[in-house]
């Protein structure tokens, strides 16, 4: 194992080991929390032009297992305290290092993640690089911006998917970055499901006659999908949506509401959320950096983070939609929250909000 480096934008410097593919990898870094899942995490569209540093210290000692893959890997790059190059599973079909060569994302490990997490958590989410020789310019880094990531990560023609057992609904799925488990759920409920590219138009969704239409997460800034807003601003109403993580800000945002970037977002398997009309709390797995602002209109905040009272779901009683902010299909994470792809069933039944 050769040395390597990464650097942030502000100048400071961390020493590790490469593993992974060769080269440089440029990106915002950010951090996540979960103690397992981490196939999930590096399969996860969500991450799409980021860095993606893992705060618990080992990884990759179950392997690699392709039937836990959410997606198709868009990190830019992987961050880690301890790689595990002899893994032990039933499951296993090769090791951390050797995937991460494959999908060509540059790995570094023996990094000191307990101090990089807390300069993220103070100082906010930055730029990074990690290459192996430290750049003396460091514009390029300071310069960095994930922009047009949901039309990379969007399948590029539409495709069905036959519902499991008896069919009972066809929904539309739009793809802005979804993890697969949202089709498997929608599935499993007897949901025919035809999944349509990010760029596909209102007037094609409605002329298809589906029951209902899911909106997926996704990476990015939500309000630079200008294109998108505007064809759930035409949904809106006309039949039963739900939307998760990227489709719950897109949604805000085409109900003319808001949404801002957080310091350094919520990404792990361990968010609580607190119902807004009730006592409970659900613990949530969330990726997200963008969050909705407070006062959507026409629409009533259905949930709260309890960590720092971030919005994190609103119901649209007189449009038959409703969205959250963290992934009730929950893989890796709990499922606490699976009763909401129940709740857009009975949406599609006739059900209210």
């Amino acid at each position: 194992m050769k040395k390597g480096y990464l650097v942030l934008q502000d100048g400071q410097v961390f020493e590790g080991l490469r593993f992974g593919a060769e080269g440089e990898a440029l990106g915002e870094l950010v951090f996540t929390t979960g103690m397992s899942g981490y196939l999930e995490t590096l399969t996860d569209p969500s991450y799409a032009g980021q860095i993606v540093l893992q705060t618990f210290p080992l990884m990759g000692n179950y392997g690699v297992i392709p039937q836990d893959f959410e997606g198709v890997s868009r990190l830019r790059g992987y961050v880690v305290r301890e790689y595990c190059d002899a893994p032990s599973n039933f499951r296993c079909q090769g090791t951390l290092d050797a995937y991460l060569r494959e999908k060509g994302v540059p790995g570094l490990f023996g990094v000191d993640t307990r101090r990089l997490t807390r300069i993220l958590r103070d100082w906010g989410v930055m730029n990074a690089l990690i290459c192996d020789q430290v750049p003396e310019d460091l514009t390029v880094i300071k310069g960095y911006a994930v922009r047009g990531a949901v039309e990379e990560v969007t399948v590029p023609v539409a495709s069905f998917y036959p519902a499991e057992g008896e069919r009972r609904f066809r929904v539309a799925l739009m793809d802005y970055g979804m993890k697969k488990n949202i089709l498997r759920e929608l599935q499993k409920r007897g949901c025919a499901v035809t999944v349509y590219p990010a760029s596909t138009s209102a007037e094609a969704v409605l002329e298809a006659r589906h029951n209902g239409v899911m909106l997926s997460n996704g990476p990015g800034d939500p309000a630079e999908n200008t294109f998108q807003i505007e064809q759930i601003r035409i949904l809106l109403g006309k039949l039963p949506l739900f939307g998760i993580c990227l489709g719950h800000q897109l949604t805000a945002l085409a109900a003319g509401g808001s949404t801002y970037k957080l310091k350094f977002g919520h990404r792990g398997v361990n968010q609580p959320v607190r119902e807004a009309r009730g006592a409970r709390t659900y613990i949530t797995s969330q990726n997200h950096g963008y969050a909705v602002g407070e006062g959507v209109p026409g629409g009533t905040v259905s949930f709260y983070n309890a960590n720092d009272g971030t919005c994190e779901g609103v119901d649209y009683p007189d449009k038959g939609a409703f969205t959250v902010q963290f992934h009730p299909e929950a893989c890796a994470g709990p499922r606490d929250t699976a009763f909401l792809f129940d709740r857009f069933i009975t949406l599609m039944e006739g059900g209210a909000v």
